[in-house]
């Protein structure tokens, strides 16, 4: 029996995508649920499961094609068993050493026990990267495109290539010209969007953390040993933003049409860097979360994030939004709103300097906020009490546990 496989309903307003990578070829084996292609959206990457076990019997559209909500990808012959498809590590590894020179140009593809998708293998073939020291974050360990990614991103070295004569310097391109994926167009246009339309300004400020950070350095053990999660700072932050915001509820509204929309509930996007780039994933009704339940959400989210695993719900619908760059080492910077929202905070990263206090000189970790913010919702008076107390909350975290 023929059974089609069409593009599944991609999320609220989103009906159109990219195929990224087919995983299987015509005539390959597939199992029910195993990933055969990939699909970009103009938020996130998403992979298509076959519904069926048996072969590929069809493969409808090519990479890089764009299609519709509903349209047909492939046709799986559920009667046939089809070829297996070559392993990632049978895949990439040279066949019976023909010489020592077609060895070394294969990277070294000793897979984890979970194994590798054919994306990653390709990636790491191109890359010459050696499969053996990247962990798999995919079902059962397997190592994934955006674990390969992710690899080279952190400043891992591709594995040399011994017998390759060094490349003449006359051979080495001045440009290389790479098409945007829909997900970077996307974000690309976003952001200039709010450039276009928000009446955009920033407001600056700066927090000593040593109070967060005593308090961190004393209940952390305690803290992880009961809810089974670390006790980070973004938890603190995002208590303390949903403090100002119940104070502040322009920064936590939206123009839509001529009309404000002020909004009575806390989701706060969380902005994470990932391969294929910026995602903001929502963690939603903030208001009613424990820090041990923030902190989860966030760990929950990333991960998927990392993975390519975000799905549209878990990315629509915020309501304000928080942005680290101090994790990459910035020090001052002024965030982008993220459409349509009217606020966004920027956090930075902590630096010991020295302070006046009490008419003495001491050292304390201070940190930079700058908060981002539509002037057509929200005046300057309210942008800045809301920066004010999020420093509040924050050097004095007591008031947070006593909603103050």
């Amino acid at each position: 029996m023929a059974i089609e496989i069409h593009v599944p309903v991609l999320g609220e307003s989103v009906t159109e995508a990219t195929v990224g990578k087919w995983f299987k070829a015509v005539g390959d084996a597939v199992a029910v649920d195993e990933p055969i292609c990939e699909l970009e959206t103009d938020k996130v990457a998403l992979e298509v499961n076959a519904t069926a076990s048996g072969a590929l019997k069809e493969i409808a559209v090519q990479e890089g094609d764009t299609v519709e909500v509903g349209a047909l990808l492939a046709i799986i012959d559920e009667t046939a068993h089809g070829k297996t498809a070559p392993t990632a590590t049978a895949e990439k590894q040279p066949e019976a050493s023909p010489s020592p020179k077609a060895s070394d140009e294969k990277p070294k593809a000793a897979s984890p026990v979970g194994g590798v998708r054919a994306s990653a293998a390709k990636i790491a073939a191109d890359k010459a990267v050696d499969l053996s020291k990247i962990t798999g974050t995919g079902p059962d360990g397997v190592v994934t495109k955006a674990d390969v990614l992710n690899f080279l991103d952190h400043g891992a070295s591709p594995l040399p290539v011994a017998a390759s004569p060094a490349p003449q310097e006359e051979n080495i391109p001045t440009e290389e010209i790479v098409p945007m994926t829909r997900l970077r167009r996307t974000i690309a246009r976003r952001l200039k969007d709010a450039q276009n339309t928000a009446a955009m300004l920033t407001t600056y400020n700066e927090v000593d953390m040593s109070a967060v950070i005593a308090l961190r350095n004393q209940y952390k053990e305690m803290f992880e040993k009961k809810h089974g999660s670390k006790l980070g700072f973004m938890s603190f932050f995002v208590k303390a933003c949903v403090q100002a915001l119940k104070e502040i509820p322009e920064v936590n509204a939206e123009v839509r049409d001529d009309t404000i929309v002020y909004k009575n509930y806390y989701h706060v996007g969380i902005a994470a860097s990932t391969p294929a780039g910026l995602v903001v994933p929502i963690v939603r009704d903030c208001q009613d979360r424990s820090f041990s339940e923030i902190e989860k959400e966030i760990v929950r989210l990333g991960g998927r994030a990392r993975d390519g695993k975000l799905g549209m719900d878990e990315m629509q619908g915020g309501t304000f939004t928080i942005s680290n760059g101090g994790i990459f080492g910035s020090l001052l910077s002024s965030p982008i709103l993220n459409a349509p929202q009217s606020g966004i905070l920027g956090m930075h990263a902590i630096k010991e300097r020295v302070m006046v206090e009490k008419g003495q000189m001491v050292i304390k970790p201070m940190m930079y906020l700058a908060l981002s913010y539509d002037h057509r919702v929200v005046d300057g008076k309210g942008a800045v009490t809301f920066l004010v107390r999020v420093k509040e909350c924050l050097e004095d975290p007591q008031r947070l546990v006593l909603d103050l």
